[in-house]
């Protein structure tokens, strides 16, 4: 079940926390779309870009993985991009939906825990992630990936419109 919309009057402690309630309120959205799609729907394209629900789910862990500990913490990561394979979103055949939520549900965890440890002003370190460019504060990082999320749930709530799966809020 998904979590409840962060409403702007509810008053939150800090800016991290008003940030990170969007993110869990993004994830809980795009596990509860998910779960409502069939087998099927989960492993197939309804889009000319070819993208399906189930490359979604591990694109956005991943995404976190890369701005928050490649980037931001600077830390070595094994695959940064394992959600690529030749130019593609990529899900292998022999990962599933439960493993990949449960993969979301443990990245968000250390995600949630990067963000608490660290002020927002914080800039990120140097390093491979940022391709030459000045590192990203936790604020910039933080809020593009609030947009990376809200972007890719209108694009799955078409997705689930066209497949029979939940859809708005």
């Amino acid at each position: 079940m998904s979590l409840p919309f962060p409403e702007s009057t509810t008053a939150i402690e800090s800016r991290a926390e008003v940030l990170l309630g969007y993110l869990d309120y993004f994830r809980s959205q795009l596990v509860t779309k998910l779960h409502s799609l069939p087998e099927a729907e989960l492993r197939s394209s309804r889009l000319p870009t070819g993208w399906t629900p189930i490359q979604l789910l591990k694109h956005l862990t991943q995404v976190e993985v890369r701005w928050l500990e490649w980037g931001f913490e600077g830390r070595e990561v094994a695959e940064p991009w394992a959600d690529w394979q030749d130019g593609r979103w990529y899900v292998s055949p022999e990962e599933n939906l439960t493993d990949l939520v449960a993969a979301l549900h443990t990245q968000a965890a250390r995600s949630r825990a990067v963000v608490l440890a660290n002020d927002l002003a914080a800039v990120g370190q140097p390093g491979e992630r940022w391709d030459g460019a000045e590192p990203a504060t936790l604020e910039r990082i933080l809020l593009h990936l609030v947009q990376e999320y809200a972007r890719h749930l209108g694009q799955l709530d078409i997705v689930c419109e066209l497949a029979g799966g939940a859809v708005g809020e």
